[in-house]
C-alpha cells in the first residue's frame, strides 16, 4: 500500500516537473501570457455581468400588466454590449494563447532538433529512426494540442470559478455553500479516471512510436521486402502491433470519456439541488424570480469549468506522456566540443596520423579493437581489407570520432583528436562511403553540399574530376535537375559520381574511400581510379575495399581480421609472403 500512495506522489511530481520544463518554453513569451490573463478577466468579468441583467430583466416582466417596456429595452441594449465587449476580448485571448502555444512549440521542435544533430551517433545507431521521427512529429504536435486547450482552460477557468463563487456568496451565502460542498466530487471523480488514463496514454504513445519505426524500416526497404516475398509477413507485423494500438487506443479513450458525463452527471445534481431550494426561498419571499434565474446561472457557470478542464484532461494526459519522450531526447548528452575546455584551434594539417593502442567495442560485452596501433606518414596511402565485419569501418569511424576510443588515443600532427573540435576534424577529412545520399535539390546543390560559396565553375570541372560531367549533361536540365529524395530518377552509379565530385570540389588534406566505387561501372571505375590518384597526391587516403584490384597501387595494405592487423605492407610484398591477403587476391581469379 506505501509503494502505491508513494508510487502516486512519484507520478505527481514528476508530471509537476514535466509541466514546469514545458512552460520554461513559453518563458520568453510572457507578454503574450500578461494580455491573456487580462483579456481573460475582462471577458469573464463582464460575461459574469450578464446574467445580473438578465435577472433584471425578468423582474421587470414578471407579473400581469407590470411590464417596463422601456426599461427592459435599455436592458437589453447592455447586455448586448456586454456580450459584443466579452467576445471581443475573448478574440484577443485566443490569439494571445494560440500564439504562445504555437511559438512555444515551435521552440521545443527547435530544441528538439538541435539536439538530435548533436547526439553520438550511438544514439542514433540505436534508436529506431521512425520512433524519432514520431517523437519530432508526433509528439510535439500532441504537446501542442494539450498547451492550446491548457492555457484556454486555465485563464477563463479559474476567473470563472473565483468570479461566480464571490457573486454566489454576495447574493445568497447558504445556498452558495452548498455549490461549494458539492462541487469537490466532480473533481474527486476526475482525479480518479485521469490517474488511469495516464498509464494507457502513456503507453499509446510508445506503441505510436513502435509503429512509425517499423513503416520506415518497411518503406526505407521496400524493395528487399518486394525481393523475398515478405509483403505477407510485413502485413501481419503491421497489423499485430496496430492492432495493439487500437487496444490501447480504445482503452485510454474509455477511460478519458467517462470523466466529462461523470462531472456532469455530478453538477446536475448541484444544479437541481441548487434549483429546489431557491424555488423555495422564492415562495419564502427570500428571492425574486429574476435573482433565482441569475443564482442558477452563475451555479452553472461556476461547474462548468470543471466540466471543460476535466474534458481536456485527456488531451492534457496524452501531452506529458509525449512530454516525457520529447524531454528524453532533449536530456541526451550531447557531443562536447574541446573549443568549451580550452582545447586550440590550429587550421593546418599536414596529415600525419597515429593509433596508438586503441581499443573499441560498440557492445561492451563484446570486445572488437583492442591494443590496435598504427603510424601513418603524411600522403600515405592506406588500404584496410579483411572480411566482413573484421572492423574496417569502425576503424573510420573511430578516425572521423562517430565513435570515441574506449581506449588509447588516435592523434593527427601530433595532437590528440580529442583535444580538437570535431567540425575541425571532419573539415580535414573528405569521405566518399558504399551507401550514397542525395538530398531533394538540383545536382548543383547536391555536389556543392560540402562547399557553400562554390562558383559554377568549381562544380563543373569537380564534376568532371569524377567523370560526372557527361551523364549530368544529358539529363533534363543539366545541373539544374532536381534529384528527387531516394534519387530514384538517376541509377545508383551516378548517384556515386555526385558523391564521389563533392570530395573533388573540397579538395580536404585527408580522404577516406569506403567501397568508393562498389556500384561504378569497371570502364568508369577505371576513369575513377584515375581521377582518386590525382586527388590523392599528397594526401592521406584510407582506402577500404572488396575487390583488391583497386588498391595495388596503395602504399600500405592492412589486412584486418577479428579487430586485429594480421598482416601489412604493399601489394606485391604480401603477395610473395603468401599468406591471408595472397589467398584472398588469387581467390578472384580462380575458376569455379
Amino acid at each position: 500500500m506505501e509503494n502505491n500512495n508513494s508510487n502516486t506522489i512519484e507520478k505527481k511530481e514528476n508530471q509537476f516537473a514535466v509541466l514546469a520544463r514545458i512552460l520554461q518554453y513559453a518563458k520568453p513569451y510572457r507578454n503574450y501570457l500578461f494580455f491573456a490573463f487580462i483579456s481573460a478577466f475582462i471577458s469573464v468579468v463582464v460575461s459574469l455581468f450578464i446574467p445580473v441583467l438578465i435577472g433584471r430583466a425578468i423582474d421587470v416582466i414578471v407579473g400581469k400588466g407590470n411590464v417596463d417596456f422601456n426599461r427592459l429595452i435599455s436592458i437589453l441594449i447592455v447586455i448586448a454590449v456586454a456580450i459584443a465587449i466579452s467576445a471581443v476580448f475573448q478574440w484577443i485571448m485566443t490569439y494571445c494563447t494560440n500564439k504562445i502555444t504555437f511559438l512555444s512549440v515551435r521552440d521545443l521542435r527547435m530544441a528538439a532538433f538541435d539536439k538530435l544533430i548533436q547526439v553520438p551517433l550511438r544514439y542514433i545507431d540505436g534508436t529506431s529512426h521512425g520512433n524519432i521521427m514520431n517523437t519530432m512529429i508526433n509528439d510535439i504536435d500532441q504537446i501542442s494540442d494539450g498547451l492550446l486547450q491548457g492555457f484556454a482552460q486555465l485563464f477563463t477557468g479559474v476567473i470563472t470559478i473565483v468570479g461566480t463563487l464571490v457573486i454566489m456568496l454576495f447574493v445568497n451565502f447558504k445556498i452558495a455553500l452548498i455549490v461549494i460542498i458539492m462541487t469537490p466530487l466532480s473533481m474527486v471523480v476526475a482525479s480518479f479516471i485521469s490517474k488511469r488514463t495516464y498509464n494507457k496514454f502513456k503507453e499509446q504513445s510508445s506503441i505510436r512510436g513502435e509503429l512509425g519505426g517499423y513503416i520506415e524500416e518497411v518503406i526505407g526497404n521496400q524493395k528487399v521486402v518486394t525481393a523475398f516475398c515478405y509483403e505477407d509477413r510485413a502485413q501481419e507485423k503491421f497489423e499485430e502491433i496496430n492492432q495493439r494500438l487500437y487496444d490501447c487506443g480504445v482503452m485510454a479513450q474509455f477511460y478519458s470519456s467517462l470523466t466529462n458525463p461523470c462531472t456532469r452527471f455530478l453538477n446536475g445534481l448541484v444544479y437541481a439541488v441548487v434549483a429546489i431550494i431557491g424555488a423555495l426561498s422564492v415562495i419564502g419571499g427570500a428571492f425574486s424570480v429574476g435573482q433565482l434565474s441569475s443564482f442558477l446561472t452563475y451555479a452553472n457557470q461556476y461547474t462548468k469549468p470543471f466540466n471543460e478542464i476535466s474534458g481536456v484532461v485527456a488531451e492534457l494526459q496524452s501531452a506529458f506522456a509525449s512530454a516525457r519522450r520529447v524531454f528524453t531526447l532533449l536530456d541526451q548528452e550531447i557531443e562536447v566540443d574541446p573549443e568549451e575546455q580550452g582545447g586550440s584551434t590550429n587550421k593546418t594539417t599536414v596529415g600525419k596520423v597515429d593509433l596508438d593502442k586503441v581499443s573499441f567495442s560498440y557492445n561492451k560485452e563484446v570486445s572488437l579493437i583492442e591494443d590496435w596501433s598504427l603510424a601513418v606518414k603524411p600522403g600515405q596511402r592506406i588500404a584496410i581489407v579483411g572480411p566482413t565485419g573484421c572492423g574496417k569501418t569502425t576503424v573510420i569511424n573511430l578516425l572521423m570520432r562517430f565513435y570515441d576510443v574506449d581506449g588509447g588515443s588516435i592523434q593527427v600532427d601530433n595532437r590528440d583528436i580529442k583535444t580538437m573540435s570535431r567540425e575541425e576534424l571532419r573539415r580535414n577529412y573528405g569521405m566518399v562511403l558504399q551507401e550514397t545520399w542525395l538530398f531533394h535539390g538540383t545536382v548543383r546543390e547536391n555536389i556543392a553540399y560540402g562547399k557553400e560559396n562554390a562558383t559554377m565553375d568549381e562544380i563543373i570541372a569537380a564534376a568532371k574530376g569524377a567523370h560526372a560531367h557527361s551523364f549530368i549533361k544529358r539529363l533534363p536540365n543539366g545541373y539544374d535537375t532536381v534529384i528527387s529524395e531516394e534519387g530514384d530518377n538517376i541509377s545508383q552509379g551516378q548517384k556515386q559520381l555526385l558523391c564521389i565530385a563533392r570530395i573533388m570540389l573540397t579538395k580536404p588534406p585527408m580522404l577516406i574511400l569506403d567501397e568508393a566505387t562498389s556500384n561504378i561501372d569497371t570502364r568508369t571505375e577505371i576513369n575513377i581510379q584515375k581521377a582518386f590518384k590525382k586527388l590523392m597526391e599528397g594526401r592521406t587516403s584510407f582506402i577500404i575495399a572488396h575487390r583488391l584490384s583497386t588498391i595495388k597501387d596503395a602504399d600500405r595494405i592492412l589486412v584486418m581480421d577479428k579487430g586485429r592487423i594480421i598482416e601489412q605492407g604493399s601489394h606485391e610484398e604480401l603477395l610473395v609472403r603468401g599468406g591471408y591477403y595472397a589467398k584472398l587476391y588469387n581467390s578472384q581469379f580462380k575458376q569455379v
